[in-house]
């Protein structure tokens, strides 16, 4: 084997080992749980993918408050997120009871699903 073809082999392995290891995008929220009316509220949105290179990666995530949305971030190949594990962060003013809902998604094993919290207005 010349040292192109073992380049090219140790290449393809190393793919496929990170992303045997991979999983499904999963998020967390971080928010507080009751604000006064017309509180503007900072709000977390943590991403744990395990997996981050070329070939595979979070393809996007984003964020809704009573199903709209109100941020999302998309990603590519060329363009994909700084690691494995991120944080982003919104802004949000709150004036009415406000469910807050986010998802993410791997381009190739697809997404633990959407999570959601509840903010209350005291």
């Amino acid at each position: 084997m010349g040292k192109k073809s073992l380049l090219v082999a140790l290449l393809i392995s190393f793919v496929f080992a990170s992303t045997a290891f991979a999983d499904k995008t999963s998020i967390s929220i971080e928010s507080p749980q009751s604000v006064v009316k017309g509180t503007e509220i900072n709000i977390k949105i943590a991403v744990s993918h395990n997996g981050n290179n070329f070939f595979h990666y979070t393809k996007w995530v984003y964020v809704r408050a009573n199903g709209k949305e109100i941020a999302r971030w998309d990603f590519s190949s060329g363009d994909r997120p700084e690691s494995n594990n991120f944080i982003r962060e919104i802004k949000y003013t709150v004036t009415e009871k406000t469910e807050i809902t986010a998802m993410g998604n791997c381009n190739i094993h697809g997404s633990e699903g959407e999570v959601n919290t509840l903010i209350n207005l005291e």
